[in-house]
């Protein structure tokens, strides 16, 4: 199973749940693409820790959007 159906069946669960995709692999752009069309936050690796502290606080203040 595929990060991205574990995160649709967790949301199948628990719909409020925030996901937010990482990838270190160049050639996910595809993947990419299909979650930027869906608005889900997607973290490419290698990054900073602070980075990634910008984007969790992002996903967590963004309550009025369903992610």
């Amino acid at each position: 199973m595929g990060g991205r159906e574990l995160a649709d069946k967790l949301r199948s669960r628990i719909p409020d749940l925030k996901v937010i995709f990482m990838s270190g692999y160049t050639d996910d752009a595809i993947v990419r693409q299909g979650l930027e069309h869906d608005k889900t936050p997607f973290q490419q690796k290698p990054f900073l820790p602070s980075a990634l502290v910008n984007t969790v606080r992002k996903v967590l203040d963004n309550s009025l959007v369903k992610l």
